[in-house]
């Protein structure tokens, strides 16, 4: 069938009128019937007959490099119509679907989540869903630009990632130099490499050119001055500020331009899956900057650092709502740290089981004698810890719903909140400040008192709550600190790989 005259509408069924269109758009988020939607919601009529409304519309699309996404997947319509004052009917429709497809990436990102990092949702747990996106364009049909603000995510960090991109001109700069790997470099000593570490601190923008150089007598110097860029770089990524270039520095300071372009794409792209799981009252914890949010009426009221887990037991991404605490606890050693922790200590020596207050079940929850267990093959046992003083879960677990057997908690190795990196734990988050949290969970001051005269008794009690708190465990590892200024975290999960290879292949 050949193409209509523009002037006469959009009457004919969009598949049968424009076959390879029609396919090209179901390869795609936004297929053919929703495009014919789009169409039939304004009375069939042609919606890009207009170049300045083509050219408005390729400038906002141009502008989606600063989302990290690639605007040459959006163009296809419009560089078919050129600058032509007519534009056929399967042209049109061709533009039409790149637009929606645009405000459907960032409504919901460029990748289907599940596919790349899925999170375990509880069914009862809240998710927003945004306007479908050709409502969203019809909303605001007479306001382009308009109806690309407010398909992106409403956060404040997908606001100043967009402008760093917009600004940030270091991320597009050349590579800068590699330093060798070897020795620990630490302040005082003499190395050919610290010529290179002092070169790539200074192209970072870490180390200023411009100020006389103390190593200008002795270049391989560690001197005073670059000792202090060390310890800036290493707070910007989240490491232990102690100027040595051991392996965990060297391996940031060794990260490219491009590399970190892409890993703020990638965090682009999971903020713009993460805006469905926010909700105005939300408890976060934020997995790899080992942190607790809590917030209210969409503003953090209260932060706190936190112990998540290790590379090899990671806590989990989910969400889910806060049921119950559990006083003064005991604690069940799950299967895995039972068999790769607690085993090989007992089978060294049987009175670890003692100093721990550790008791021995069988699978019916009957306690044995630690003594009648052939430990080099144990069988059915579980390990229980009695509440009180040196308790795993210290003196309240925080319970949600999540097929991981993981949740909050207190713990007595407080020391280890001093860490800058803290992945330290066996999946579970370890809360420092538990209590001023304890505190925000409870409704009401009759709550508060009860819990307080709980974990004064000692004894293992639940305690039910009436407000269930939306917890929400989440993983991004870029940030803008107060002074607009880009911090990268350590991607200890590699999971930014993941979404960044993703991203590459175009999905």
């Amino acid at each position: 069938m050949g193409q209509m005259e523009p002037d006469t509408g959009m009457t004919t069924d969009l598949a049968s009128a424009c076959p390879a269109e029609y396919q090209r758009f179901a390869a795609s988020a936004v297929d053919g019937v929703r495009v014919q939607e789009y169409y039939r919601r304004q009375g069939d009529q042609l919606q890009w007959q207009d170049v300045a409304r083509r050219n408005l519309l390729r400038s906002l699309l141009e502008d989606l490099q600063y989302d990290g996404l690639e605007p040459q997947e959006y163009l296809h319509g419009l560089q078919q119509a050129g600058t032509a004052p007519v534009v056929p009917y399967c042209t049109d429709a061709g533009i039409s679907h790149d637009y929606l497809l645009a405000l459907h990436h960032l409504q919901h990102g460029r990748l289907v989540q599940a596919g790349v990092e899925p999170y375990w949702v509880e069914a009862a747990a809240a998710l927003r869903q945004p306007l479908p996106v050709v409502d969203l364009a019809l909303q605001t049909a007479g306001d382009l630009a308009r109806s690309f603000a407010q398909a992106r995510p409403a956060q404040l960090l997908y606001a100043q990632l967009r402008e760093q991109l917009r600004d940030g001109t270091w991320l597009q700069q050349d590579d800068w130099i590699v330093v060798a790997a070897g020795k620990s470099l630490k302040p005082g000593i003499r190395d050919a490499r610290v010529v290179d570490l002092r070169l790539r601190l200074q192209q970072g923008g870490v180390l200023p050119v411009d100020q006389p150089d103390a190593d200008s007598a002795d270049p391989y110097l560690y001197d005073e001055r670059l000792e202090t860029a060390v310890k800036a770089f290493q707070a910007d990524h989240y490491l232990e500020d102690d100027g040595i270039v051991g392996p965990a520095t060297l391996t940031e300071l060794n990260v490219s331009p491009r590399q970190r372009l892409m890993q703020v794409r990638v965090n682009l792209e999971r903020l713009r899956w993460l805006e469905k799981y926010l909700e105005p009252n939300l408890l976060i914890v934020d997995i790899a900057g080992a942190r607790l949010l809590y917030v209210e009426n969409g503003q953090v009221a209260w932060r706190t650092r936190t112990q998540v887990g290790t590379v090899g037991r990671q806590t989990p991404l989910l969400k889910s709502r806060i049921t119950h605490l559990t006083m003064n606890p005991t604690w069940t050693v799950p299967p895995t740290i039972f068999r790769k922790d607690k085993l090989p200590a007992i089978r060294k020596d049987i009175g670890y089981l003692e100093r721990s207050r550790m008791q021995v079940l069988n699978g019916q929850g009957q306690v044995l004698d630690p003594y009648s267990v052939d430990w080099s093959a144990p069988g059915n046992i579980m390990l229980r810890q009695a509440a009180g003083p040196g308790n795993a879960l210290g003196r309240v677990a925080i319970r949600f719903a999540n097929p991981f057997s993981v949740y909050l908690h207190d713990t007595p190795s407080q020391h280890l909140f001093g860490r800058a990196t803290r992945t330290v734990s066996s999946g579970c988050v370890r809360v420092e400040g538990v209590f001023s949290l304890l505190d925000l969970l409870a409704a009401d001051d009759s709550t508060r008192q009860r819990i307080e005269q709980l974990l004064d008794s000692g004894e293992t009690r639940q305690v039910n709550l009436a407000r269930l708190t939306p917890v929400l465990l989440a993983y991004w590892t870029v940030e803008v600190d107060v002074d607009g200024r880009l911090r990268f975290r350590a991607d200890s999960y590699g999971l930014d790989q993941r979404v960044a290879e993703a991203l590459e292949r175009g999905g």
